[in-house]
């Protein structure tokens, strides 16, 4: 029997979803293994950590079948989960059944990632190989941005100044049709204890990564959201710090 992820089994619990995310996370973290020992353990630490991957597949920001660019894309772990679904729905002896409670898997994306950093675009390669999408090593605010549905930048628009931020949003927003989506994890300088320990994070983490820069275009969440708007999308704003002292935001902006 084929395992089906769109026909989510009845009477599943909270506990049931929990078990599901803990195979996708142990099985998208495992392909690093052979990218090398940080590859790995960063990985299984952003996967299993960060909020956001999870928040994604719960709250169905990612439609099946849909074009997603991924602008900072790291080593590609969003492209490993993508994957990771697709390969776990078409496997014959798969055991895993989607939660009932969350919105239809994503299956069939077809990934795009750009990364500044060419250690981490060989990362994901080692990693991933072609199987998973295409991975380009690249500045965002010159790379070409392909046709999209999805455009994801997490934590990576605060390391450019404010006018080469509004420059890369206007170029985001021309590759997204109309009811286009952009998912914008922030970070909110107005929440100064939380958004301090975020940046001092995001340092030390850069530096194991092999990146020297640091963050130039900070701004409140109000700013970040009406910068959004003044674009042409509509926006909501999500928490993203569950779990985590962090205050982080995920912009969810639908293009008008």
């Amino acid at each position: 029997m084929k395992h089906d992820l769109t026909h989510p089994a009845r009477g599943q619990t909270d506990a049931d979803a929990q078990a599901v995310w803990r195979e996708l996370h142990a099985a998208a973290s495992a392909p690093y293994r052979q990218a090398g020992r940080f590859a790995w353990h960063f990985a299984r630490g952003k996967l299993g950590h960060d909020p956001v991957f999870r928040a994604l597949l719960e709250r169905g920001d990612l439609p099946p079948g849909a074009r997603v660019l991924d602008i900072g894309c790291g080593q590609g772990l969003l492209a490993s989960l993508l994957h990771t679904i697709d390969q776990r729905r078409h496997a014959p002896d798969a055991s895993m059944r989607w939660p009932a409670a969350w919105p239809e898997a994503p299956f069939g994306a077809r990934y795009t990632g750009i990364e500044l950093m060419p250690r981490d675009v060989a990362r994901a390669q080692a990693a991933l190989g072609g199987e998973a999408g295409q991975f380009i090593q690249g500045d965002m605010c010159d790379c070409p941005f392909p046709p999209s549905d999805v455009v994801v930048m997490l934590d990576v628009l605060h390391y450019v100044d404010h006018a080469s931020q509004q420059h890369v949003l206007e170029r985001v927003h021309s590759a997204l049709p109309p009811r286009g989506r952009l998912l914008l994890r922030v970070g909110d300088a107005a929440g100064r204890r939380g958004f301090a320990i975020s940046q001092w994070v995001d340092r030390a983490v850069l530096r194991a990564r092999g990146h020297r820069g640091a963050a130039r275009g900070v701004r409140s969440l109000a700013d970040w959201i009406e910068a959004v708007r003044r674009l042409g999308f509509d926006v909501e704003a999500v928490p993203m710090s569950q779990g985590t002292p962090f205050a982080n935001v995920l912009l969810v902006a639908d293009r008008r």
